[in-house]
């Protein structure tokens, strides 16, 4: 029995050694891992600098000059003038030439080179005596009233010159009047009668109405004009023009000579 008491305690000097570490282990709490030091701070969001208090409109949050980008043209165009006309075709048979003429317009630009113009004119054709005496009468009177509508070349020269070139459709109204006439109504026409527009079944009307003529007829028109600045962007301008128009072989030609202003 005391020898059994004795083995007790040195078991246990034996066991408590290995049971210790295992404890030490088990009971010791788990530590985080160490988070890493950073080697370099995260760089800050760089901001523009606030503009300045004496920062004009033209100008960036820099201080630098805002680039411009001003039209070098003129949207829109407007032009009014005159001059005299020159005959043309048949026209000229029966028309003599220096008749006045007055015309204005107006243009729209879409760039530096092309537009778009309509103009309106006016202009008298004088007969010719030879025209009146086939006519037999007087005195008489002529003139054309015109619309026209078509593109604009534009052609810049430099800051002073620039030229252009038009051409398009247009709608003319031609009316004239004899005072009186000893033609013999029902007769035959001649060459005056069948530019005048006044012939039916190639015979003067029965009812007098051959001393007035009144034709509405379509044509074209094309020409063209140099121009020079004067006083900022007042440009003064030569325009040379020709025009034909017709309806049922009636034909009206004239040649319109023009000086005016632009601006």
């Amino acid at each position: 029995m005391t020898r059994t008491l004795l083995m007790v305690p040195a078991l246990t000097l034996l066991i408590w050694p290995m049971a210790a570490p295992r404890v030490s282990a088990q009971d010791t709490p788990a530590q985080a891992p160490a988070t890493p030091t950073p080697t370099q701070s995260t760089p800050a969001t760089q901001q523009a600098p606030a503009p300045a208090a004496d920062q004009t409109a033209d100008e960036d949050i820099y201080g630098r000059k805002k680039k411009t980008h001003a039209n070098d043209y003129k949207k829109w165009v407007f032009n009014v003038g005159g001059g005299a006309n020159l005959g043309s075709g048949t026209t000229k048979t029966f028309v003599r030439g220096g008749g006045g003429l007055a015309t204005a317009g107006v243009a729209r630009n879409a760039d530096k080179y092309l537009g778009l113009r309509l103009d309106f004119m006016w202009a008298d054709l004088p007969l010719r005596t030879s025209a009146l005496q086939l006519a037999q009468a007087p005195t008489g009177s002529n003139h054309v009233y015109g619309v026209t509508l078509g593109p604009i070349l534009n052609i810049p020269v430099n800051e002073k010159y620039s030229g252009y070139l038009l051409a398009g459709p247009g709608f003319f109204h031609r009316s004239g009047k004899l005072d009186s006439s000893t033609a013999v109504a029902g007769s035959t026409c001649n060459a005056f009668w069948d530019w005048w527009g006044t012939c039916f079944n190639a015979s003067l009307p029965l009812n007098k109405n051959f001393l007035n003529e009144s034709e509405n007829q379509f044509g074209i028109d094309v020409g063209g004009g140099v121009a020079r600045k004067v006083w900022g962007k007042t440009e003064v301008y030569f325009e040379f023009r020709y025009i034909h128009a017709a309806h049922n072989k009636v034909t009206t030609d004239f040649k319109p000579i023009t000086i005016g202003v632009r601006w």
